[in-house]
């Protein structure tokens, strides 16, 4: 915001960790200091030179945001994002920055042949000459993001805390009840995450209210 250099950044990890709302709350936070927040398609990636040649004039500083972002091994339009990453599409224009959210951490497919020693000659998956560099043009891409943010999966004790955060909101005690229908909740979906304390709350409330009716 105050024209001084900046990484682009990609914060990788577990779902419903918060890596999107963490963007989206950088709009909330500086809104009335001229940022703005352009939500692109992963297969709308070939349209970043266009949307930098829009904005490169505008005066508000611009976060070019990609939620989800991964790539199959055939696909090839995560070029068109090294490309601008590399700087060759930001050179002289300093209004925007890239953030991508992701559950990999190198965007792309990984497999198990590729840990498997070069010198293997009887890897059938082996059929390029030099297999390393095949590897190291996959984690070249999340290589070029200057800033790397990793969620992990939260305790049981933070799982609950959130919980009780959502229902202190509508005046709602986190009873006995409450929290063992909380951990009933996260179990049956296989996973601890504020998505889950957020969607647990809400089902809770809803349904406490809809007894008192």
């Amino acid at each position: 915001m105050q024209n001084l250099p900046a990484n682009d950044v990609l914060l990788t990890g577990s779902r419903g960790t918060g890596k999107s709302s963490i963007v989206r709350a950088l709009l909330t936070e500086y809104k009335d200091q001229g940022l703005r927040l352009i939500e692109i398609e992963r297969d709308d990636l070939s349209d970043l030179p266009e949307i930098q040649k829009l904005i490169q004039k505008r005066p508000e500083k611009f976060i070019v945001y990609c939620d989800d972002l991964a790539f199959n091994a055939e696909d090839e339009n995560y070029r068109s994002l090294k490309s601008v990453l590399d700087g060759s599409l930001q050179s002289g224009s300093s209004n925007f920055i890239i953030y991508a959210t992701s559950n990999r951490r190198h965007l792309l497919p990984e497999f198990m042949h590729e840990n498997t020693p070069v010198t293997r000659v009887d890897v059938p998956q082996y059929t390029e000459l030099h297999p390393q560099e095949a590897i190291e043009e996959k984690i070249s891409l999340s290589d070029r993001f200057g800033m790397w943010l990793s969620f992990y999966p939260m305790d049981q004790n933070l799982y609950l805390t959130i919980v009780e955060h959502y229902l202190a909101k509508t005046d709602m005690p986190m009873n006995d009840e409450a929290h063992a229908e909380a951990l009933r909740w996260c179990q049956a979906r296989g996973q601890r995450s504020g998505r889950a304390a957020y969607q647990f709350s809400k089902h809770w409330i809803g349904s406490q209210q809809l007894k008192a009716l």
